[in-house]
């Protein structure tokens, strides 16, 4: 989680919950990233995108099921002594706060009513939640990599980590829930070519996995006609390493 990505989680696709708590500052947000390795929280300052002190990280419980991972998402929050609302990011497709698929993270997240139960869980407070790979891009445009450029055109936000999340943003606007990690390049889903996990796994060098990376934004390329590539997830702080060897036109 990059301090970008959790700095629009308080403000993004809130559904109310049972109380009508705020965050102890106005400038303030919570927001806790849950992914296939790790779940982290942070406090951010809202006005800079910063981490307000470090950040705590949980492995991910195993098997991780909803009800374990949202053990792991209460203790992050009392080791802050957050009382305010929490927004939370997910690894899959979240559509009226309702998780509609789990790629890579357990199974039995499909279907589940992620605002309802965190809610519940955090004893009422307000809960926001959506796509990971949504909420960085967002937040990249307003405090990241996009911030001082020109946003007007398509940009798309890629995390490489355990799968290949992606965001979609047209002149500023979120096109949600697009996952194009899973398109198919020469017949092969993308993540499962050119994830980090997929470069650890087959202990490739950066310069022969920036090869496959080059092959699928390539192929994102030819159907989307990006005007910017914004890379994300933890290899990209080896991003200095990386990109100038990539051979895709953008």
């Amino acid at each position: 989680m990059t301090d970008a990505e959790v700095t629009v989680l308080g403000s993004t696709n809130a559904r109310p919950g049972a109380d009508n708590s705020t965050s102890p500052s106005s400038h303030l947000g919570f927001g806790i990233d849950i992914g296939g390795s790790g779940v982290k929280g942070a406090i951010v300052d809202l006005r800079t995108g910063e981490f307000v002190g470090e950040r705590h990280r949980i492995d991910t419980p195993q098997p991780a099921t909803p009800e374990a991972v949202s053990e792991a998402v209460i203790t992050i929050v009392e080791h802050f002594g957050w009382t305010g609302p929490v927004g939370l990011t997910v690894p899959g497709v979240v559509r009226d706060g309702i998780m509609r698929t789990a790629a890579n993270i357990d199974a039995s997240w499909k279907g589940t009513d992620l605002v309802s139960m965190f809610s519940t869980k955090l004893g009422g407070r307000r809960v926001s939640v959506l796509n990971d790979a949504d909420a960085a891009g967002l937040a990249e445009l307003r405090f990241g990599g996009g911030a001082d450029l020109d946003t007007d055109g398509t940009v798309i936000l890629l995390t490489f980590g355990t799968g290949i999340g992606s965001a979609l943003l047209y002149n500023g606007t979120l096109v949600p829930n697009t996952e194009f990690g899973h398109l198919e390049v020469g017949g092969k889903e993308a993540e499962h070519q050119a994830s980090a996990k997929v470069r650890d796994d087959k202990g490739w060098s950066l310069k022969k996995w920036s090869s496959k990376v080059s092959t699928v934004l390539a192929h994102y390329e030819a159907i989307f006609s990006p005007d910017l590539f914004i890379a994300g997830g933890g290899i990209s702080s080896k991003g200095d390493q990386w990109i100038p060897m990539l051979t895709n036109a953008t």
